[in-house]
């Protein structure tokens, strides 16, 4: 298992990578200063969910750049800084689920923004779907203005108003599906590797100036927030409904064992998991199915009744809108030589 250290950006992780048996710094001055003069770094860590990494790139001192790909369920988080920050976080895909300084959640899923400067950045972070990629840019707001201001004389932004203006409370700001920020997240993941420097120092300055077009007053207001009982109650159900998957629970009783009612429980389930019950159930069949597939001699008709299909005809049907090709010809497909696989989702969008 990968060791985990200390970070400034999203989760417990920029790239910088701490010495084996070094402490971690305290606050993000003295991270950012232990890197000065190294331009790139790689952090790699798990936990008994799954793993993470995250690929920074120092553009100019103060601002970094992180890419961002987690496969676990979550990490405790020990996270703190005095220091005076700024942090854009854009979702590629996945979820990150939020917490709020009044114990509800809120969730970041793909194509969202958000904004926060990382005051409440301790305690217990989780994602829901087992998966997140995204992009972190972050701001020392201790030297990245005179930075920046040396690389791009006259640039107009005012990164300290731009935190007094989207963070505020300990609550971070978020716009849904941001199409601005979008473009420009997917352009640092097009970039060829031997500019991507450039191409990072372009975008976070872009990403100021998108920031800088935002009132916060017009975009940001629609994000709903989940109470911690309820959103309890919901991972609850939601267990009981993927445990055995070779039994049909249906949307209904998962509601009655949540003590929900069946209005309220799919609307909090999908402000959880992205996804309605159903169809976030049908994906972990399909990719339960999908690993059997590739990794047994099973019979096709009992790989689909230990994912809760009788029918063998109705598995297929299924199978094949979900993965794109029939049973057999997926386990044909993933034995080819050479086959790698994208990789199956844990649930499907609604």
């Amino acid at each position: 298992m990968a060791r985990t250290a200390e970070s400034i950006f999203a989760g417990d992780g920029g790239a910088f990578p701490f010495a084996e048996g070094s402490a971690a710094p305290p606050d993000l001055a003295e991270t950012l200063s232990s890197m000065r003069g190294e331009k790139s770094g790689t952090l790699s860590f798990g936990n008994e969910s799954g793993f993470g990494e995250m690929r920074l790139v120092e553009v100019l001192p103060g601002v970094s750049v992180s890419f961002n790909d987690f496969g676990m369920d979550g990490y405790l988080s020990t996270f703190s800084t005095a220091s005076d920050v700024l942090c854009v976080d854009w979702c590629r895909d996945g979820r990150i689920e939020q917490p709020m300084p009044d114990g509800s959640y809120a969730y970041v899923s793909a194509g969202d923004l958000k904004v926060d400067d990382r005051t409440r950045h301790s305690g217990s972070f989780a994602f829901p779907t087992s998966r997140y990629r995204g992009i972190t840019i972050s701001f020392d707001l201790s030297c990245a203005p005179a930075s920046i201001r040396r690389a791009l004389p006259g640039f107009s932004v005012d990164l300290r108003e731009l935190k007094r203006r989207f963070c505020r409370d300990g609550r971070p700001f978020i716009v849904r599906d941001c199409a601005r920020m979008r473009h420009i997240a997917e352009e640092l993941y097009e970039s060829p590797v031997h500019a991507r420097r450039a191409y990072c120092q372009i975008k976070a300055l872009e990403t100021l100036l998108l920031l800088d077009s935002i009132d916060p007053r017009l975009e940001g207001a629609d994000v709903a927030y989940y109470p911690r009982s309820r959103v309890a109650r919901v991972k609850k159900a939601r267990e009981l409904m993927v445990s055995d998957l070779s039994s049909c629970m249906t949307v209904e009783e998962a509601a009655r064992r949540a003590g929900m009612s069946l209005t309220s429980f799919k609307e909090c389930f999908k402000g959880v998991y992205g996804t309605s019950p159903a169809a976030y159930v049908r994906g972990v069949r399909m990719g339960q199915a999908a690993k059997m597939l590739a990794e047994t001699d099973m019979p096709v008709a009992e790989v689909g009744a230990l994912v809760g299909y009788d029918s063998p005809s109705k598995f297929s049907v299924a199978f094949k809108s979900s993965m794109g090709a029939t049973p057999s010809g997926y386990r044909h497909l993933v034995r080819e030589p050479g086959f790698r696989p994208n990789g199956t989702a844990a649930a499907e969008r609604g």
